[in-house]
C-alpha cells in the first residue's frame, strides 16, 4: 500500500499546492478516507459465512457414523431447517459442558441434538422453540423370577424377626399352659419339663391357628382360663402376623424394590454430572455417583454397584431397543419429569426468530410426527 503521505505529496504536486501544506490536509483526510473503508469492511464477518454447529453423540437424535457424517433426529431437522434458510455450515463434536459454554463464549454459533433447556443454561444461551418434549427414565436390574422373589422375601431378616417372636411367645404360653395343666392333666401335658412345655407350645400353636385337633385341650380351671385367653389374644396376634407376610409380599417387591422416583431415596444412583437428570435429582434432594456416560451407568447397574441408572428415557429406550445394552437390565415403567430440547445460541442472536419459525413449521408437519414415532416408538 503507498504511504499516505507521499500519496498525499503527489496530489498536492499535481495539484500545484505542495508549497502551502495547509491546503493538502483535505485530500490527505479524503484518501484516508478512502483507505479505511475497505480495511473496515475486510474485518466483519460476512453474512454469508460459515456456520460453526457444535453437537455431541447422544442417539437417536445425534449419531456419527463410520465414515464421520453426522446424522440423527436433531441433525436431519438442522439440516432441512438451514436448507430452508439457505444457511451455510460446518457440524463439530464436543461435549455435553462445551455445547453451552462454546456457544456463550463465541466458539460456536449453535449448538443442535439433545440438550435439555435448564434455567442454569438459559442464564448463558438463548434456545429456540423445543422440538422435542420428553422426561427422564430409570433404570434398574432386571428383577428374578416372581417364584424366586416370593422365596426370597420368606428369608428376609424382618420376616425372621417375626416368626423368631411367635415362637417365643408360643414357648411362653406353653409354658404356662404346662404350669397350669401338670398336675392335672398328667396324660397330655406331663412326662417331665421339654416335653410338657413342648406339649404347651403345641396346645397354643393349634389354638391360635383354630385347627383344633382335639388331641390335647385343659382340664384345670386356670389352664381353661388361660385356653379362653389365649383364644381371643390369638385372633389379634395371627391377624397382625398375617399383614406383616402380606406386607412384604405386596406387588411392588415382587416386580422389584424400584419402581418410581419415590423407591430412590435409600438407593445408590447412578447419572451424568452437568445432566438435566443432575437438576432433577438434586431438586428431589437426591444424591448420585458419576458415570460419565450412560454405556458407564448401565454396566455399573449391571455389575451391582449402584441401584438404579437416571437419565433421559429416550436415550435409554433407543439403546434398550437397537442394541444388548439392555440386557440384565429393565426401564421402570413411566416417564418422570420434564425436558424440553431446542438448539442454544449466542444471547440476542439475529439467528433466533427465523430458526424459530422454521422449527415450529418443520416440528409440526407429519413428516416429522412419522420420524419420530418410527424412531423413538411410545415413550
Amino acid at each position: 500500500m503507498v504511504d499516505s503521505w507521499t500519496a498525499c505529496r503527489n496530489i498536492c504536486t499535481m495539484t500545484h499546492v505542495s508549497r502551502s501544506p495547509r491546503w493538502c490536509l483535505a485530500p490527505l483526510v479524503v484518501l484516508l478516507s478512502f483507505l479505511a473503508v475497505p480495511a473496515f469492511a475486510q474485518d466483519a464477518p460476512s453474512p454469508a459465512g460459515t456456520l460453526t454447529v457444535a453437537t455431541r453423540e447422544a442417539p437417536p437424535f445425534v449419531m456419527k457414523g463410520d465414515d464421520g457424517e453426522w446424522h440423527g433426529l436433531a441433525i436431519d431437522l438442522w439440516r432441512d431447517i438451514a436448507r430452508q434458510q439457505n444457511l451455510q455450515y460446518r457440524i463439530v463434536g464436543t461435549d455435553l459442558k462445551g455445547m453451552v459454554d462454546g456457544v456463550a463464549d463465541g466458539r460456536y454459533d449453535l449448538s443442535i441434538g439433545a440438550l435439555t433447556v435448564t434455567p442454569q443454561r438459559e442464564q448463558k444461551v438463548d434456545f429456540t422453540h423445543p422440538f422435542h418434549t420428553t422426561g427422564f427414565g430409570i433404570v434398574v436390574g432386571k428383577a428374578p423370577p416372581s417364584w424366586l422373589l416370593l422365596l426370597r422375601n420368606f428369608f428376609t431378616w424382618s420376616f425372621l424377626q417375626a416368626v423368631l417372636a411367635l415362637l417365643a411367645l408360643l414357648a411362653v404360653i406353653g409354658l404356662l399352659f404346662w404350669l397350669a395343666e401338670r398336675r392335672h392333666n398328667e396324660d397330655e401335658f406331663g412326662g417331665g419339663t421339654v416335653r410338657g412345655i413342648a406339649s404347651g407350645m403345641w396346645f397354643s400353636a393349634v389354638t391360635m391357628t383354630t385347627v383344633g385337633y382335639g388331641d390335647k385341650a385343659p382340664r384345670s380351671w386356670a389352664g381353661k382360663a388361660l385356653a379362653l385367653i389365649w383364644m381371643f389374644g390369638a385372633i389379634i396376634i395371627i391377624s397382625t402376623f398375617t399383614g406383616m407376610i402380606a406386607s412384604s409380599l405386596t406387588e411392588g417387591r415382587l416386580t422389584g424394590r424400584i419402581s418410581g422416583p419415590d423407591d430412590l431415596s435409600g438407593s445408590t444412583i447412578g447419572s451424568i454430572r452437568g445432566s438435566a437428570a443432575e437438576d432433577w435429582l438434586h431438586d428431589r434432594g437426591l444424591g448420585f455417583q458419576d458415570e460419565g456416560s450412560i454405556a458407564a451407568g448401565l454396566k455399573a447397574v449391571r455389575d451391582g454397584k449402584i441401584d438404579a441408572f437416571v437419565y433421559d428415557r429416550p436415550l435409554l429406550a433407543y439403546l434398550f431397543r437397537e442394541g444388548d445394552a439392555g440386557k440384565g437390565l429393565r426401564m421402570v415403567q413411566g416417564t418422570f419429569g420434564r425436558q424440553d430440547y431446542a438448539f442454544a445460541l449466542p444471547q440476542q442472536s439475529s439467528l433466533r426468530e427465523p430458526l424459530n419459525r422454521a422449527l415450529l413449521t418443520e416440528i409440526d408437519s407429519q413428516q416429522w410426527a412419522a420420524k419420530l414415532k418410527q424412531v423413538l416408538g411410545k415413550e
